[in-house]
């Protein structure tokens, strides 16, 4: 058992030097950053180094037992599902090298980490994509402990096999726990009736239409109508989830719920548009698409993942949702859960019976374990089915695919009454300056957005390094968003000493306040988690740290900065026009992209 006392401070380490001398704008990656290889290993690492510990990663076509015989052809990291777990301890270095073997140009983002903006692996906006052929190794330093994750930023991949869970320890662990469990949800259809991500969002685009037909869930994994009679009544928004705890309500269920449009005869692939799904704690529509399967872990429910331990082992869960259009609501059978961080960062411990997680969400809890087998059910919210998993501790009948465990109906906490833990929760300050967001958008279009525009890279939110910002999310529309922020964690401003997270729902009709110091600089997504809807256009982006034209010196000398490659020190200008005409000895243009062109200050 692992006693230790508690730590939470954030070790930048070198590559953020970068802030303390005045660079205000991220670097764009440089050509260096890409080279052809013909390695066709999948994940892995060698011994560490000044330049950090080194993991490659080969993104490939793979094919993918999810268990019960079921193979689907589909995109990885390697032949398995999830993708081999990356564990660090905070502050320490990663090198981890792209090899890209996929027919589409990729890249990978660090969700939740706060990195260096060059790192963060949005092609157009902080990197080129990787394409075809070629490598992009991602180094930074791991600042914070916690249960993070990486998965694509390019287009729906992340609705594929290509994501894993990454793991970062803290030196001085205040947590003591005999095992440890990572546990990763995620919605299926990739290679399903010859379905892909690409094509369901290319139906979701075409529109809603008539639907008199539907081809729904998969019922031999666990799906059905409904939740055997749970429903959890009328919740209203999250705004007023008071009434959630202790209640005795039922479970949600879909109400009506089918899917889109049947496809004419010519089409080979069933449709996959998901109408009439419905959920009350969700504050209405629950999704957009119709999933064959769900997962816990790369598992379907008839043949699930099982998870060993002993009676009385205190068991810490790591529980991330990698879904792409789907909420699940998750309960151990047979047990309390303790909750003691959200998206990485510790809170002040609290009990529940189960948990809501939004796509892109991680809570870690505390559990207990019984004497037998339990079942750890996720459901799909709203969209009659669930996964499974199971905690086994000793012998006695497996739980069946159906089994919805009491705990669901029972007490759910969610992150709105959370408090952070006093290490890490975020100072009064009054706000410096406050960013409104307007979401937009509809099924019947398919035209999500912000402000009613789609996403473009040069469309930004300025803020300057320093500020507290407040950022006031407003959603008019039908449908429940995950809204992540890359590069920071905020603070739900719903309480004093709010939890600090990365991704947080904003319900239909609702409005969502957090606040976050700007103090990691460069240009920052924010966007839905909904891989669909971020994709049909519900992106934007923060300008962190960006000087403002004719203010202050336009280019500036900097430490050693490895997002620009890793070589020399450099500097990065926000415009074109800020180059001097007249460089320094040794100096030249390196690249210039959406962020302008990135200046290298040659010392090699």
């Amino acid at each position: 058992m692992r006693i230790h006392h508690p730590s939470r401070r954030s070790v930048l380490g070198a590559s953020l030097a970068v802030a303390g001398t005045g660079l205000l704008a991220a670097c764009s990656s440089s050509p260096d950053g890409h080279h052809h290889s013909g390695s066709d290993s999948g994940s892995g690492s060698d011994s560490g180094s000044a330049a950090g510990r080194k993991i490659r990663l080969t993104a490939a076509r793979a094919s993918l037992d999810l268990g019960g015989g079921r193979t689907v052809s589909s995109w990885a990291y390697g032949d398995r599902l999830p993708g081999k777990e990356i564990r660090a301890t905070a502050g320490e270095t990663l090198a981890v090298t792209v090899a890209n073997h996929l027919p589409q140009s990729t890249s990978l983002h660090w969700h939740g980490i706060a990195l260096p903006n060059a790192m963060d692996g949005v092609p157009g906006l902080t990197q080129r994509a990787v394409k075809p052929g070629a490598d992009f190794t991602y180094r930074f330093a791991v600042p914070d402990p916690g249960t993070y994750w990486f998965h694509p930023h390019s287009g729906v991949q992340q609705d594929r096999g290509l994501y894993a869970p990454l793991i970062v320890d803290d030196p001085r662990e205040p947590l003591a726990y005999d095992k440890e469990w990572v546990v990763i949800l995620d919605d299926w259809v990739d290679g399903v009736g010859g379905s892909t991500p690409d094509a369901v969002l290319a139906e979701l685009r075409g529109g809603m239409g008539p639907s008199p037909e539907k081809d729904g869930p998969d019922h031999s994994s666990g799906s059905g109508s409904g939740h055997d009679g749970h429903d959890m009544g009328d919740m209203g928004g999250m705004d007023g989830m008071d009434g959630m705890e202790g209640m005795g309500g039922r479970a949600g269920t879909a109400t009506g719920a089918s899917p889109g449009p049947s496809p004419s005869a010519s089409h080979r692939t069933p449709s996959r548009m998901l109408m009439g799904a419905t959920s009350p704690l969700l504050g209405g529509d629950a999704g957009d698409v119709a999933y064959p399967y769900y997962l816990v872990n790369g598992r379907t429910a008839q043949d699930p993942s099982v998870f060993t331990a002993e009676p009385g082992d205190r068991i810490r869960l790591r529980i991330i949702n990698a879904g792409g259009d789907t909420a699940f609501r998750i309960a151990l059978g047979g047990h309390r859960l303790t909750v003691t961080h959200t998206d990485g960062y510790p809170v002040r411990h609290t009990t529940t019976d189960a948990l809501l997680l939004g796509m892109g969400e991680r809570y870690d809890v505390l559990v207990t374990a019984g004497d037998g087998a339990f079942p750890l059910t996720a459901l799909a919210e709203g969209k009659g089915a669930a996964a499974l998993a199971v905690l086994r501790t000793s012998g006695g009948a497996a739980p069946t695919a159906s089994v919805r465990p009491k705990e669901l109906s029972g007490k759910l906490v969610t992150a709105d009454r959370l408090e952070a833990a006093e290490s890490v929760a975020l100072a009064h300050r009054t706000p410096d300056r406050t960013v409104r967001l307007r979401l937009t958008g509809g099924m019947a279009a398919y035209d999500w957005g912000f402000d009613g525009k789609p996403y473009a890279p040069d469309r930004r939110h300025p803020v300057r390094k320093g500020e507290r910002v407040r950022l006031v999310f407003s959603n008019p529309t039908g449908m429940w968003h995950p809204l992540h922020l890359h590069g920071h964690t905020f603070a739900l401003t719903t309480r004093p000493g709010g939890a600090r997270k990365d991704t947080a729902i904003v319900l239909p009709k609702g409005t969502l306040s957090v606040d976050f110091d700007a103090d990691n600089p460069g240009l920052w997504m924010i966007h839905c988690h909904n891989v669909y809807h971020a994709e049909a256009g519900m992106m934007t982006v923060l300008g962190s740290g960006l000087t403002r034209p004719g203010h202050g010196p336009r280019v500036r000398s900097t430490g050693t900065v490895h997002g620009c490659g890793g070589r020399g020190t450099e500097a990065c200008a926000v415009r074109a026009s800020d180059v001097p005409r007249t460089l320094p000895p040794g100096h030249r243009v390196r690249e210039t992209n959406t962020l302008g062109p990135c200046l290298n200050y040659a010392s090699h």
